[in-house]
């Protein structure tokens, strides 16, 4: 009797966590991503293969990082997203998990730190064009107001291209990809061609640069970050969990989209060490350097338009896949109701991507379009909001391991019956992943990777501590003045007005 009274009183605690986004989500948009789509959309958000020439800087070491990332942070989080992913298949990801796991307020709290980041990812992409065109095309976009409107057409042409109808967008990505493939197995390859026509490794190999250090003068744990930076987003694909097809789609993409990733990584790092020395390096278009010298200037730089395609078109990606966190906000009323609308044409949540894209726009402005004195500002805020949306994202990374272990307790049932791998395996990945998603995050306090003389330790902990702190407590206001609007206007039965949010009146 005692068991079954606590099964019923688990149930019950297990009900109140329901969602009304899980009801009306599902209705309000179509089901259109099958395996393939979400290998893409996990590719698009997570490899960023210019992160290949910057950790080039660590030299062989480069490898053993490679290494940790996938075995701390890559590997375990694909163990643990595809179990929660199984278990609640809804759109949000992250927010429905933590919500189910932990409550509302974490629900909510770990949704905005997983949406805040993706807001300076329009502009990291947009940066990264901008620096691809400088390369291809010397002495073009020289001003700054130059370089802002290029990033802002990135970012509205991301914008028009995500409230499309989504098997159209997903198309256009889709294509786009089998190109970056081939780019990215060319700067590979150029290491192959480099050796083989009798070409001198660029850089050395010996047994003495293979080293980890993490305190000390010599120090590169900094690296890590790097890396751990390089490997985040693997849940987001699942922000869009009520549009995939198939449940085995989860479990494929994770697999598949891994494997790819680590190859691709490691395959680039060591085609980019082998060709092009560490001295004449280009920190961001090293690999495109990688291709013009072992084959020809020309392939190369063709290599460079692919990735700069690449970069518009990913912008898009990570357009409509954070919006759909600002939608499910929206649908909860923890965000203005206006952001759950649903165009009745295309089914997809317009509102969301010109919010995101408005708000990516007004940091442009405000980071490039600034008096020339002093001409160092802007960069110094865009390396600060860059290693604090890093420290941001793992915070919300460390939930989402947490989450693994309090979701049994309400669903135990649920948790078994979704679960392919033993236990052990998930509660081990929790740990690992727990651990060094906070190692991530906090060894950026340490050390910085900004040029040398732009930052010192203290100043560079005073603006990162700032802007993390900042970034918290913004979650928590809007978490509080969502409560009070609740509070003075319930929310209907679900169910009772659930049809009027698809068409805007919500």
């Amino acid at each position: 009797m005692q068991s079954s009274g606590a099964g019923a009183v688990g149930a019950k605690a297990a009900d109140d966590r329901t969602l009304v986004s899980e009801q009306i989500a599902p209705v309000l948009l179509g089901r259109v991503l099958n395996s393939f789509d979400m290998v893409v959309i996990f590719v698009a958000i997570v490899l960023f293969i210019i992160n290949s020439s910057t950790i080039q800087t660590a030299g062989p070491s480069a490898f053993i990082y490679w290494g940790l990332g996938f075995l701390t942070f890559l590997i375990p989080g694909a163990f643990v997203t595809a179990h929660l992913g199984r278990m609640f298949p809804e759109e949000g990801s992250i927010y429905v998990w933590s919500h189910k796991a932990l409550g509302p307020f974490w629900g909510f709290y770990a949704g905005f730190l997983a949406w805040w980041p993706g807001i300076l990812v329009l502009l990291l992409t947009g940066s990264a064009s901008v620096t691809i065109i400088q390369t291809l095309w010397p002495g073009m976009l020289t001003p700054a107001w130059q370089q802002a409107l290029v990033i802002l057409g990135i970012v509205w042409f991301s914008a028009i291209l995500s409230v499309q109808r989504f098997r159209l967008t997903q198309n256009y990505v889709n294509f786009q990809f089998v190109f970056y493939a081939g780019a990215v197995f060319l700067i590979g390859l150029s290491g192959i061609i480099w050796l083989a026509n009798g070409h001198h490794v660029a850089n050395s190999f010996a047994l003495e640069h293979w080293k980890f250090h993490a305190f000390g003068a010599g120090k590169n744990w900094e690296f890590f970050g790097v890396v751990v930076l390089a490997l985040l987003g693997i849940e987001v694909p699942l922000n869009m969990g009520v549009e995939v097809k198939s449940e085995r789609s989860i479990t494929r993409y994770l697999f598949w989209g891994s494997i790819v990733v680590m190859v691709a990584y490691l395959w680039t790092t060591w085609g980019n060490m082998v060709v092009v020395p560490l001295k004449d390096n280009n920190p961001t278009t090293g690999v495109i350097q990688t291709v013009q010298i072992a084959i020809n200037h020309t392939l190369g730089s063709f290599v460079g338009v692919v990735l700069l395609w690449f970069f518009i078109s990913n912008t898009a990606v990570y357009n409509y896949s954070f919006a759909r966190l600002l939608f499910v906000s929206g649908l909860e009323r923890r965000m203005p109701r206006a952001m759950a609308r649903v165009n009745p044409k295309t089914r997809v949540p317009d509102v969301a991507v010109f919010v995101q894209s408005i708000i990516a726009s007004i940091l442009v402005l405000a980071l490039f379009m600034r008096p020339k004195t002093p001409s160092h500002l802007a960069t110094k805020v865009y390396l600060a909001l860059l290693a604090a949306i890093t420290v941001v994202w793992c915070a919300s990374m460390v939930l989402l391991f947490l989450d693994i272990f309090f979701v049994r307790r309400w669903y135990p049932e649920k948790f078994e019956q979704v679960r392919l791998v033993p236990l052990w395996v998930l509660n081990v990945s929790g740990v690992v992943g727990l651990l060094f998603s906070l190692f991530g995050g906090l060894v950026l306090f340490d050390t910085f990777f900004a040029p040398a003389g732009l930052f010192t330790l203290g100043e560079w902990r005073l603006w990162l501590g700032s802007l993390v702190a900042g970034s918290l407590l913004v979650g928590i206001l809007i978490y509080a003045i969502s409560e009070v609007a609740r509070k003075r206007n319930p929310a209907p039965a679900v169910g009772a007005g659930a049809g009027g949010g698809g068409s805007g009146s919500s």
